[in-house]
């Protein structure tokens, strides 16, 4: 069933990718991981996988134990994303627990994770949130600080910023996403950062048709759970 899946992920992203004009190989497929176990994400690996994305550092730290040798590192090649808001109390842990953290939105909290200890050598990759809406439940940097915010993270020697990321409003129609991944795409391009970060299960194909590079997909590889 899994493999089923991943499959029919990869033919919506090259569909959409091939609509617009784009090589499938320009789109990251980022697997949402929230909830999932250990042993599946070893298999989600092991059927060709090597993005993953997580919400919460405590979740992820729990799943630690269940990969090989006891760390994500000996999954050769996978990379683990922060995807949900960081408290700056978990800055420390989060610093040494993903490759990239995708939800930056303060230049305090850029210095806390530049300042972590860390079990890389390289500069932890980072973007930006970016908040798009007045949903109070959503973070996030307003497009208007994010001039100063990309200069004072792009000066953090342990710090790799490489796009933005955001998160539209939810709704059952994927177009009404569209106007905000326009939006990011826009601002991306007046900061000269390469990575969008955006579209999930129900919108991806409308992301990528508006230049994502990364899609964060769980609902439809690994169905849907409980909030």
């Amino acid at each position: 069933m899994l493999r089923e899946r991943i499959e029919g992920v990869w033919e919506r992203i090259q569909e959409a990718a091939l609509r617009a004009g784009r090589r499938r190989d320009e789109i990251a497929l980022v697997a949402v991981t929230k909830t999932v176990p250990a042993a599946v994400i070893v298999e989600a690996y092991a059927l060709g996988l090597r993005n993953f994305g997580e919400n919460y550092v405590q979740e992820f730290e729990g799943k630690w134990g269940g990969f090989p040798a006891g760390a994500p590192g000996h999954l050769a090649g996978a990379r683990f994303h922060l995807i949900g808001h960081l408290q700056s109390n978990k800055s420390n842990r989060a610093a040494e627990l993903f490759d990239v953290i995708q939800t930056v939105d303060s230049a305090r909290l850029g210095r806390r994770i530049n300042d972590a200890p860390r079990r890389r050598s390289e500069p932890i990759e980072v973007l930006i949130e970016v908040k798009l809406t007045a949903e109070q439940a959503k973070s996030g940097a307003a497009p208007e600080e994010l001039p100063a915010l990309a200069d004072a993270l792009a000066a953090l020697p342990n710090l790799r910023l490489t796009g933005l990321m955001t998160m539209p409003p939810w709704s059952d129609d994927p177009e009404t996403s569209r106007p905000y991944f326009s939006r990011l795409r826009e601002l991306a391009a007046g900061l000269r950062l390469p990575q969008l970060s955006m579209g999930m299960s129900h919108d991806l194909e409308v992301a990528i048709e508006e230049g994502a590079t990364v899609v964060r997909v769980g609902t439809a590889l690994f169905g849907r759970r409980d909030p």
